[in-house]
């Protein structure tokens, strides 16, 4: 792990729980989030906002929580108890087939990617929400559906040149490198110009050097959204996070800045252990 030594000595304080003020100021926010499966308590009162052009990290240990509240704020799971604020508003119902028109976008751990389509027809699919003409016009080749479908190739090509991926525009999924997969899976999230956008640890499967170019990028896309990471890499969280959120047990032991975070006793017990004695 990069940085000064941990001082293990004497606490460090770390900011307040998300209060109500930061929800009204936020892109996005959820406040005493709850879930369950069974007798499995999976979440218990997570509280967490996220400021405009911040990059808002979630870590912890397996088990921690951390996909299940991802899960909640993709709309995949519905929270026993807590709710999801957008823009200061209660959002009811989230659903993932609605983030889009939200203007927020998502990764998950896989690629996900469509493998009997072309890298920039994956990414015209991030891009759909652009389309003017409907389906049915699209099918029937009606007029005016044509010139859509050149400005979504347009707009998929642009977010797959930032990514570096253009080359590949015409290439299957499958006959790229997991790398690449994984940069044509971020530019179909950016096709469709969210200002949230959630990523689940999208640096698994990545290099030294490619998790530097994603670090990179990350720091770069805060010009013009927010964005929650969700990631195991302590280096990438660290170097690139506003604030950082730290789950152990389903509940919330830590929240700060990483320097806040990185100097947290209840952190180094509960997720960096032995590497943060070294």
């Amino acid at each position: 792990m990069t940085g000064p030594p941990l001082d293990l000595r004497e606490p460090h304080l770390v900011s307040a729980p998300t209060t109500p003020q930061d929800q009204q100021n936020a892109v996005f926010a959820v406040a005493g989030i709850g879930v369950r499966f069974g007798g499995l308590v999976a979440l218990d009162d997570v509280s967490l906002s996220v400021a405009p052009g911040q990059v808002h990290g979630v870590i912890g240990p397996n088990g921690a929580g951390k996909t299940t509240l991802f899960n909640v704020c993709c709309g995949f799971i519905k929270p026993d108890s807590g709710s999801v604020h957008r823009n200061g508003k209660p959002v009811q119902d989230l659903r993932p087939h609605r983030l889009a028109g939200m203007g927020i976008a998502r990764t998950l751990q896989g690629v996900g990617l469509f493998r009997g389509l072309s890298v920039v027809e994956n990414v015209m699919i991030g891009a759909d929400k652009h389309r003017r003409a409907g389906f049915l016009s699209t099918l029937l080749a009606v007029r005016g559906a044509d010139r859509d479908e050149q400005a979504l190739r347009d707009r998929a090509m642009a977010a797959l040149t930032e990514l570096g991926a253009d080359a590949y525009a015409d290439r299957l999924p499958g006959s790229l490198p997991y790398p690449v997969q994984k940069r044509v899976a971020l530019a179909r999230a950016l096709a469709s110009e969210p200002d949230l956008l959630l990523l689940d640890e999208p640096a698994s499967g990545l290099g030294a050097d490619e998790m530097d170019e994603l670090g990179e990028l990350i720091r770069r896309l805060t010009a013009r959204m927010s964005v929650v990471l969700v990631e195991h890499h302590m280096d990438l969280v660290m170097s690139v996070c506003d604030r950082i959120t730290v789950l152990d047990f389903g509940k919330v032991v830590a929240a700060g800045s990483p320097d806040e975070v990185r100097d947290d006793p209840a952190v180094i017990d509960a997720y960096l252990g032995e590497e943060a004695t070294h």
